[in-house]
């Protein structure tokens, strides 16, 4: 039995530190202290068990060892309340568990986000209740949010005042930076880096050397064996041991990651080796850096094994030695070559990179053994014979190297090139009989032999290569040339007969190329011949005239005008009767513009009558094309066809008055006038005579026949405003008033007839009257351009700009996609203000031509040439027909370009011959310039522009 030490049975001494005697230092946590808040109001809660009843205190003086004593309840496991008070287990587990802990309680809220009142409903008088506060929050927070933010706004300003950006403290500064000049700017000094950094001495670079234990150490694990050592004794070495296996691994594994790095696949990480431009690669190495030049040595390793490993493999001494020559050795280069050369003898390229590597004499030599060795190659024949000094050598060498191999056709025809015509006649013959399957032979002796010649040697051809379409292209191209045009077809018939015997496919899209090319030759009739014979190839009935009208306008978009005369020749006999075809030969002949071309379009003409008799446009189109070529007499021979075969056609009436009155016949045209009012009574030739007679100025008789034809045509507006313009230049007002009104009456929807009267009331009674004239014109003719303009034109007139800008508002409103009024709107605005009205008018209507003007007009006036030529001719190729784009193009270019641009603009209008307008119609169509041709017609309108009267 021990002794046991009663030291721990008594109580420790009064001035007893636990731990102080080891140098431990006591110190007191929160949990020794205790909580802040009063004790729980339940006894010895802390002590009770949550299991079995209450735990008993424990004996004073001393801690209480081994378990619980019999029949006193233990505490069991956690530390419920279980017991005390009443309350069970189940009682406990299903109250609140919130957090209430210290740190989550508040003094004026409590226990803040911690469910003390979770358990609690949330009714509909809670939900009432926030609502209420939350809006009581929401209203006092909008009565300071001015105040706030007001205050937010001067914070703000009061630190910008007192620490404001650098940025802002040099924005005056920087607004004169655009007056200083390049050489300012050039002069100004660097600022440099004067940091303290700088300014210290920098410590050298220190180098340490490498211990001689690691270099011999690294020299003994990479030494190899290459020679043959002589044992000592009786041993003797193992086969296979002497070989340089190391040399190859340390190769493969420096340059390994480098290849796969520049083989590498950049998506699928696969390697991709060009085996064909592995060589080129090498040409096209620099050498630049230190690492570029390991990388040389690297590939330098390699290729030394794969020369080694595999000698016989030609592509890897040519790679070696290109490698050698761009690293600028070239001796080693050439040595390596010399090398592969004797390694692999039956090379051809080997042989090449030798000769190319050396000097041209050195070459001859390389070459002259080549040929020994590979007598067979073609290239090694040619490259000989480049080196020759003189054409009688290398026609030496080529005749030397045919011995060898008559069939080279490169060879062939080098040896052809350097002969005369004769000699390559004979060369040629010799030629067709070693390689019978060259094409370009047979062809090229039968372009040097005579007809009768050259006939039998493309029948030879043709009998050898039955299966070659050029041989016969060629053969109806020589039949062409020779003058025998009928024979072309027939040829090309055969041509397709034999073809499809022997299994060619004639594929219809290649044979119109063809055609094309033979066209590009100079040889139109087999152009013709190709397509009549291959047109209808693979084309089903019901396709045919869109098919081939597509073809024909493809070809003339590439400008191959016989290919498509070709295809409407041909649409033209399947289809006579089809007057789209005939208008777009005629079309064609025209663009083409050339006296042959208008001969042949008149040709057509005459067919298409004969074709389609009663189609009208094509007889005034025949009459015209007649006239214009200045003969009178066959137009009004194809006139009066044309009354026999449409004898009530009004366009043809009106085109033979038209004939006669260019060309002053007047009683002719008045006959016309005449009996066409009998025969074929319309409104239109009314007019014709009333402006026939206004032109002869018989007044009475223009009065007579717009009485008669306003009686008879109570719905044609012209003869009404005619009316009215007839009374006004005889100063009849009245008259003229009554003519208007009846035409208003008969024709309510004439927004012309509007027009006149409220310029004649303008004029009688002032701005009051056509201002109401206007107003019923526009109740009568809603949303109308026309009538709102001239009202705003009238306004501007009687200098009423508030009413004008008032009235272009309302127009704008009604009519908001009009380009009449958008332009009018560009040239009404203030100088401040037009690029944002012209910003705006080109959003709603970018494709008007008025607008374009306008805004062409406004760079004008700003002195931006490039913009204003550029609008310009926007102007005009939006609308050819508009006369007032081609006459201020004009007059810009007159003030502003250059010769050859004035006389490109006017052949361009021209051609163009426009008809509408406001300035140009208020100009061609008065009595005085009605016969002006359109170039003169131009200069009137420019003369009468308001930009060139208000510049002057």
């Amino acid at each position: 039995m021990f002794r046991r030490v009663k030291a721990f049975d008594q109580a420790a001494p009064a001035n007893y530190v636990a731990g102080l005697g080891r140098g431990a230092i006591g110190f007191t946590t929160r949990s020794d202290i205790g909580p802040a808040r009063p004790d729980d109001p339940v006894d010895m809660l802390g002590a009770m068990g949550r299991g079995r009843g209450t735990a008993p205190p424990p004996p004073p003086g001393g801690l209480m060892m081994g378990g619980i004593p019999i029949g006193m309840p233990g505490g069991g496991r956690g530390s419920g309340t279980a017991g005390v008070g009443g309350f069970g287990r189940e009682t406990d587990e299903s109250g609140d568990r919130g957090d209430y802990s210290e740190t989550n309680y508040d003094e004026f809220s409590g226990y803040t986000g911690a469910g003390l009142f979770n358990d609690t409903p949330y009714d509909q008088d809670d939900a009432e209740a926030d609502d209420i506060y939350a809006k009581i929050d929401e209203r006092m927070d909008s009565k300071r949010k001015r105040r706030r933010e007001m205050k937010q706004l001067e914070d703000i300003k009061k630190a910008r005042r007192e620490r404001p950006k650098i940025s802002d403290q040099f924005a005056d500064l920087k607004t004169t930076l655009s007056t200083v000049s390049d050489a300012e700017w050039e002069a100004i000094p660097d600022i440099g880096d004067h940091s303290l950094r700088y300014k210290q001495q920098r410590r050298a670079e220190i180098y340490t050397p490498v211990p001689d234990s690691l270099l011999d150490a690294r020299a003994q694990t990479t030494n190899t064996v290459v020679g043959t050592d002589t044992p000592s004794g009786l041993a003797s070495t193992v086969g296979g041991m002497t070989s340089s296996f190391t040399g190859l691994a340390e190769a493969r594994g420096a340059v390994l990651s480098l290849k796969l790095d520049k083989m590498s696949d950049s998506i699928s990480g696969q390697t991709v080796v060009d085996p064909k431009g592995y060589l080129t690669d090498l040409n096209s190495l620099k050498i630049t850096s230190d690492a570029e030049v390991g990388d040389i040595k690297k590939a330098r390793l390699l290729m030394r094994s794969v020369t080694l490993t595999n000698p016989k493999h030609a592509p890897g001494w040519i790679a070696a030695a290109r490698l050698e020559e761009v690293a600028g050795k070239l001796v080693q280069a050439r040595s390596l070559i010399a090398s592969g050369c004797e390694a692999c003898p039956t090379s051809e390229d080997v042989w090449l990179e030798a000769a190319r590597l050396q000097t041209p004499e050195n070459a001859k030599k390389i070459l002259a053994t080549a040929v020994r060795h590979v007598p067979t190659s073609t290239k090694v024949w040619l490259a000989a014979a480049k080196l020759e000094g003189s054409d009688d050598a290398t026609k030496l060498v080529l005749r030397r190297a045919l011995e060898f191999i008559p069939g080279a056709v490169a060879i062939w025809k080098a040896v052809i090139e350097l002969e005369d015509a004769d000699g390559a006649r004979l060369m040629l013959g010799r030629a067709v009989e070693c390689v019978p399957e060259s094409v370009d032979m047979w062809l090229a002796l039968a372009r040097l032999e005579t007809y009768d010649h050259a006939k039998r040697t493309l029948n030879r051809a043709r009998t050898t290569i039955p299966t070659d379409p050029t041989i016969w292209i060629a053969a109806a191209k020589l039949e062409e040339a020779n003058g025998k045009g009928a024979n072309v077809d027939k040829i090309i018939q055969a041509a397709l007969r034999s073809l499809s015997r022997n299994d060619v496919v004639i594929d219809r899209n290649t044979w119109l190329q063809e055609a094309e090319a033979c066209e590009l030759a100079g040889a139109p009739l087999t152009c013709a011949a190709l397509v009549r014979q291959t047109l209808n190839l693979g084309v089903e009935d019901e396709d045919r005239k869109r098919t081939w009208m597509d073809d024909a306008e493809t070809f003339t978009a590439r400008s191959a005008f016989a290919t498509a005369k070709a295809i409407y020749a041909h649409a033209l006999e399947t289809f006579p009767a089809k007057k789209s075809i005939w208008l777009r030969a005629v079309a064609l002949e025209k663009q083409i513009n050339t006296p042959a071309s208008k001969a042949h379009a008149m040709e057509l003409l005459v067919a298409s009558i004969a074709a389609c008799p009663h189609c009208e446009l094509l007889w005034l189109m025949a009459a015209k094309e007649a006239w214009l070529q200045g003969s009178v007499e066959d137009a009004r021979s194809i006139l009066r066809r044309a009354f026999s075969a449409n004898p009530n056609s009004e366009e043809i009436w009106l085109a033979a008055v038209k004939l006669e009155w260019e060309n002053n016949e007047i009683a002719r045209a008045r006959a016309l006038l005449a009996k066409a009012r009998s025969v074929a009574p319309t409104a239109r030739v009314w007019m014709k005579s009333v402006l026939l007679e206004r032109e002869t100025e018989r007044g009475a008789a223009e009065e007579d026949l717009l009485k008669s034809g306003m009686a008879n045509y109570k719905s044609f507006d012209k003869l009404y405003m005619m009316a009215g313009q007839f009374y006004e230049d005889h100063e009849q007002w009245e008259a003229a008033r009554q003519a208007y009104r009846d035409g208003i009456a008969a024709c309510p929807k004439s927004v012309p007839l509007w027009r006149l009267s409220s310029r004649l009331e303008e004029k009688l009674q002032g701005a009051t009257k056509a201002r109401s004239v206007l107003e019923v014109a526009r109740l009568r003719n809603p949303k109308n351009d026309l009538l709102w303009l001239e009202a705003i034109r009238l306004e501007g007139r009687h200098a009423n700009v508030k009413g004008q800008e008032n009235l272009l508002a309302k127009a704008l409103q009604d009519c908001p996609d009009s380009g009449l009024l958008l332009a009018a709107s560009i040239d009404m605005a203030p100088r401040t203000q037009k690029k944002r009205v012209s910003l705006e008018a080109l959003k709603k209507k970018d494709n008007d031509p008025s607008v374009c003007l306008s805004v062409a007009k406004l760079f004008w006036h700003e002195r931006k040439i490039t913009k204003a030529r550029k609008w310009l001719e926007r102007t005009v190729q939006l609308n050819p027909d508009f006369g007032d784009g081609w006459a201020t193009y004009y007059a810009f270019e007159l003030k502003d370009g250059n010769e050859s641009q004035r006389s490109s603009v006017l052949e361009r209008c021209v051609q163009a011959e426009p008809r509408h307008g406001e300035l140009w119609c208020a100009i061609s169509k008065q009595t005085a310039y009605r016969k002006k041709p359109t170039r003169e017609l131009l200069k009137l309108v420019v003369a009468s522009l308001p930009v060139l009267q208000q510049d002057a």
